[in-house]
Protein backbone atom coordinates (compact mmCIF):
# COMPACT_ATOMS: atom_id res chain seq x y z
CA UNK A 1 0.00 0.00 0.00
CA UNK A 2 1.46 3.58 -1.03
CA UNK A 3 0.54 6.66 0.93
CA UNK A 4 0.77 10.16 0.28
CA UNK A 5 2.86 12.55 2.08
CA UNK A 6 3.23 16.39 1.34
CA UNK A 7 6.73 17.95 1.92
CA UNK A 8 7.81 21.84 2.14
CA UNK A 9 11.65 22.62 1.79
CA UNK A 10 13.47 24.09 4.69
CA UNK A 11 16.36 26.69 3.97
CA UNK A 12 18.58 25.00 6.39
CA UNK A 13 19.80 22.06 8.34
CA UNK A 14 20.54 22.95 12.26
CA UNK A 15 18.96 22.73 15.73
CA UNK A 16 17.78 26.38 15.96
CA UNK A 17 16.21 25.68 12.26
CA UNK A 18 14.47 22.44 13.71
CA UNK A 19 12.92 23.74 16.89
CA UNK A 20 11.34 26.57 14.73
CA UNK A 21 10.02 24.05 12.45
CA UNK A 22 8.34 22.56 15.54
CA UNK A 23 7.32 25.65 16.89
CA UNK A 24 5.43 26.13 13.94
CA UNK A 25 3.83 22.98 14.10
CA UNK A 26 5.35 20.47 12.04
CA UNK A 27 7.98 17.88 11.91
CA UNK A 28 11.56 18.48 10.97
CA UNK A 29 13.07 16.19 8.80
CA UNK A 30 15.90 15.33 6.12
CA UNK A 31 15.16 13.90 2.43
CA UNK A 32 18.06 11.84 1.36
CA UNK A 33 19.14 10.84 -2.36
CA UNK A 34 18.90 11.21 -5.74
CA UNK A 35 20.87 13.12 -7.98
CA UNK A 36 24.32 13.47 -6.32
CA UNK A 37 22.56 11.75 -2.94
CA UNK A 38 22.18 14.92 -1.60
CA UNK A 39 20.46 15.91 1.81
CA UNK A 40 17.23 17.91 1.67
CA UNK A 41 15.92 19.69 4.66
CA UNK A 42 11.71 18.93 4.59
CA UNK A 43 8.95 19.47 6.72
CA UNK A 44 5.46 17.15 6.81
CA UNK A 45 2.48 17.40 9.00
CA UNK A 46 2.94 15.55 11.66
CA UNK A 47 -0.65 14.35 11.88
CA UNK A 48 -0.09 12.36 8.52
CA UNK A 49 3.04 11.13 9.26
CA UNK A 50 2.13 9.86 12.19
CA UNK A 51 -0.73 7.60 10.46
CA UNK A 52 1.62 6.24 8.24
CA UNK A 53 3.80 5.16 11.52
CA UNK A 54 0.89 3.81 13.13
CA UNK A 55 -0.32 1.60 9.83
CA UNK A 56 0.17 -1.77 9.22
CA UNK A 57 3.27 -1.58 7.52
CA UNK A 58 4.59 0.99 9.88
CA UNK A 59 7.85 2.51 8.54
CA UNK A 60 8.04 -0.30 5.83
CA UNK A 61 4.93 1.99 3.96
CA UNK A 62 6.10 3.45 0.41
CA UNK A 63 5.61 6.39 0.91
CA UNK A 64 4.34 9.17 -2.30
CA UNK A 65 6.40 12.25 -1.23
CA UNK A 66 5.17 15.56 -2.86
CA UNK A 67 7.78 18.11 -2.34
CA UNK A 68 6.64 21.36 -3.16
CA UNK A 69 8.91 22.94 -6.42
CA UNK A 70 10.68 19.58 -6.90
CA UNK A 71 7.81 16.98 -8.16
CA UNK A 72 6.85 13.06 -6.47
CA UNK A 73 9.53 10.89 -5.44
CA UNK A 74 8.65 7.54 -3.82
CA UNK A 75 10.37 7.49 -0.32
CA UNK A 76 11.11 5.09 2.64
CA UNK A 77 11.17 6.07 6.52
CA UNK A 78 15.05 5.42 7.59
CA UNK A 79 14.30 6.90 11.24
CA UNK A 80 12.48 8.95 13.30
CA UNK A 81 12.55 9.98 16.76
CA UNK A 82 9.85 10.62 19.20
CA UNK A 83 9.59 12.33 22.41
CA UNK A 84 9.87 9.88 25.79
CA UNK A 85 7.11 11.97 27.11
CA UNK A 86 4.39 13.35 24.96
CA UNK A 87 5.12 10.45 22.24
CA UNK A 88 5.41 13.01 19.17
CA UNK A 89 7.21 12.79 16.42
CA UNK A 90 10.31 15.48 17.05
CA UNK A 91 12.43 14.09 13.26
CA UNK A 92 11.74 12.45 10.55
CA UNK A 93 14.64 11.39 8.02
CA UNK A 94 13.61 9.49 4.68
CA UNK A 95 15.45 8.14 1.91
CA UNK A 96 14.34 8.01 -2.20
CA UNK A 97 14.04 4.07 -3.72
CA UNK A 98 14.46 2.87 -7.19
CA UNK A 99 11.35 0.72 -7.88
CA UNK A 100 13.21 -1.10 -9.95
CA UNK A 101 15.76 -1.73 -7.71
CA UNK A 102 15.88 -4.59 -5.01
CA UNK A 103 16.38 -3.10 -1.60
CA UNK A 104 16.85 -4.80 2.00
CA UNK A 105 14.55 -4.15 5.03
CA UNK A 106 13.19 -5.36 8.20
CA UNK A 107 10.24 -6.92 8.29
CA UNK A 108 7.99 -7.74 11.80
CA UNK A 109 7.01 -11.67 12.33
CA UNK A 110 3.64 -12.47 13.27
CA UNK A 111 2.31 -15.79 14.39
CA UNK A 112 -0.86 -17.69 13.33
CA UNK A 113 -2.03 -20.85 15.34
CA UNK A 114 -1.47 -21.82 19.23
CA UNK A 115 0.96 -24.56 19.24
CA UNK A 116 -0.20 -28.19 20.57
CA UNK A 117 2.85 -27.61 22.56
CA UNK A 118 1.89 -25.28 24.76
CA UNK A 119 -2.27 -26.96 24.95
CA UNK A 120 -1.17 -30.13 24.94
CA UNK A 121 2.19 -30.14 26.98
CA UNK A 122 1.84 -26.97 29.40
CA UNK A 123 4.51 -25.18 27.40
CA UNK A 124 5.44 -21.74 26.38
CA UNK A 125 5.38 -20.06 23.17
CA UNK A 126 8.43 -18.17 23.25
CA UNK A 127 9.71 -15.40 20.49
CA UNK A 128 13.76 -15.39 19.52
CA UNK A 129 13.22 -12.53 17.01
CA UNK A 130 10.39 -10.40 16.29
CA UNK A 131 11.91 -9.79 13.06
CA UNK A 132 13.89 -10.72 9.85
CA UNK A 133 15.49 -9.17 6.92
CA UNK A 134 14.08 -10.10 3.52
CA UNK A 135 15.28 -8.33 -0.12
CA UNK A 136 12.75 -7.20 -2.85
CA UNK A 137 11.34 -4.47 -4.92
CA UNK A 138 9.91 -1.44 -2.86
CA UNK A 139 6.22 -2.12 -4.14
CA UNK A 140 6.63 -6.06 -2.79
CA UNK A 141 7.32 -5.39 0.57
CA UNK A 142 5.47 -6.97 2.66
CA UNK A 143 3.46 -6.03 6.08
CA UNK A 144 4.80 -8.30 7.91
CA UNK A 145 5.90 -12.36 7.79
CA UNK A 146 3.09 -14.73 9.04
CA UNK A 147 4.32 -18.08 11.22
CA UNK A 148 2.33 -20.88 11.42
CA UNK A 149 3.06 -22.24 14.97
CA UNK A 150 0.47 -24.91 15.65
CA UNK A 151 1.75 -27.83 15.01
CA UNK A 152 4.88 -27.02 16.99
CA UNK A 153 5.31 -29.14 20.33
CA UNK A 154 7.23 -28.87 23.42
CA UNK A 155 10.96 -28.50 22.67
CA UNK A 156 10.59 -27.44 18.75
CA UNK A 157 10.79 -24.31 16.88
CA UNK A 158 10.93 -22.46 13.76
CA UNK A 159 14.35 -20.92 11.93
CA UNK A 160 14.65 -18.60 9.34
CA UNK A 161 15.56 -21.99 6.85
CA UNK A 162 11.86 -22.75 8.03
CA UNK A 163 9.97 -20.12 6.56
CA UNK A 164 8.07 -20.83 2.89
CA UNK A 165 9.07 -19.26 0.01
CA UNK A 166 8.21 -16.64 -0.75
CA UNK A 167 7.91 -15.10 -5.25
CA UNK A 168 8.13 -11.61 -4.21
CA UNK A 169 10.68 -11.52 -1.70
CA UNK A 170 13.74 -13.83 -0.30
CA UNK A 171 14.96 -13.72 3.37
CA UNK A 172 18.62 -12.79 4.07
CA UNK A 173 18.88 -12.94 7.60
CA UNK A 174 20.81 -16.03 9.68
CA UNK A 175 18.82 -18.96 7.91
CA UNK A 176 19.64 -20.94 11.34
CA UNK A 177 18.33 -18.26 13.32
CA UNK A 178 15.75 -19.11 15.58
CA UNK A 179 12.58 -17.31 15.50
CA UNK A 180 10.51 -18.93 17.71
CA UNK A 181 10.30 -21.83 20.05
CA UNK A 182 8.27 -23.76 22.55
CA UNK A 183 9.73 -23.97 26.06
CA UNK A 184 8.61 -25.27 29.38
CA UNK A 185 7.75 -22.74 31.74
CA UNK A 186 10.56 -21.05 34.06
CA UNK A 187 8.83 -22.11 37.45
CA UNK A 188 8.62 -26.13 36.03
CA UNK A 189 12.15 -25.84 35.24
CA UNK A 190 13.91 -24.74 38.79
CA UNK A 191 11.23 -26.51 40.48
CA UNK A 192 13.43 -29.66 41.24
CA UNK A 193 16.76 -27.80 42.31
CA UNK A 194 13.98 -25.93 44.39
CA UNK A 195 12.90 -29.20 46.23
CA UNK A 196 16.20 -30.60 46.95
CA UNK A 197 16.84 -27.34 48.17
CA UNK A 198 14.14 -27.44 50.79
CA UNK A 199 14.92 -31.53 51.48
CA UNK A 200 18.64 -30.80 52.21
CA UNK A 201 18.20 -29.55 55.78
CA UNK A 202 16.04 -32.58 56.40
CA UNK A 203 18.74 -35.11 56.56
CA UNK A 204 21.11 -33.78 59.07
CA UNK A 205 24.05 -36.37 58.00
CA UNK A 206 26.56 -34.86 59.31
CA UNK A 207 25.12 -33.52 62.94
CA UNK A 208 25.04 -37.35 63.37
CA UNK A 209 27.87 -38.57 62.81
CA UNK A 210 29.51 -35.72 64.10
CA UNK A 211 27.61 -36.88 68.02
CA UNK A 212 28.04 -40.64 66.93
CA UNK A 213 31.52 -39.89 67.12
CA UNK A 214 31.60 -38.04 70.34
CA UNK A 215 29.68 -40.82 72.08
CA UNK A 216 31.96 -43.47 70.59
CA UNK A 217 35.09 -41.47 72.05
CA UNK A 218 33.80 -41.13 75.62
CA UNK A 219 32.85 -45.25 75.55
CA UNK A 220 35.91 -46.24 74.92
CA UNK A 221 37.55 -43.78 77.27
CA UNK A 222 35.26 -45.29 80.03
CA UNK A 223 36.54 -48.44 78.91
CA UNK A 224 40.36 -47.96 79.59
CA UNK A 225 40.00 -46.35 82.54
CA UNK A 226 38.54 -50.02 83.74
CA UNK A 227 41.22 -51.75 82.27
CA UNK A 228 43.52 -49.40 84.38
CA UNK A 229 41.53 -50.22 87.48
CA UNK A 230 41.61 -54.26 86.71
CA UNK A 231 45.11 -53.94 86.18
CA UNK A 232 45.49 -52.38 89.28
CA UNK A 233 43.50 -54.37 91.51
CA UNK A 234 45.44 -57.02 89.73
CA UNK A 235 49.26 -55.63 91.51
CA UNK A 236 47.70 -54.97 95.05
CA UNK A 237 46.46 -59.06 94.82
CA UNK A 238 49.96 -59.98 93.94
CA UNK A 239 51.56 -57.58 96.63
CA UNK A 240 49.35 -59.37 98.99
CA UNK A 241 50.63 -62.87 98.05
CA UNK A 242 54.12 -61.97 98.46
CA UNK A 243 53.55 -60.49 101.69
CA UNK A 244 51.92 -63.31 102.85
CA UNK A 245 55.05 -65.59 101.89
Amino acid sequence: MEAILEAIARDTLGKNEARRTRRSGRVPGVLYGGENNTATPISVEPKALLKILHSDSGANTLISLKLAGAGDARVLVKEYQLDPITHHVLHADFYRVVMDRILRVPIPVVVKGEPKGVKQQGGLLEFIRREIEIECLPADIPENVEVDVGELMLHQGIRVRDLAVQPKWKAVSDPDMMIVHVILPKAEEVAAPAEAAVAAPVTPAEPEVIKKGKKEEVEDEDKGKDKDRDRDRDKDKDKDKDKKK
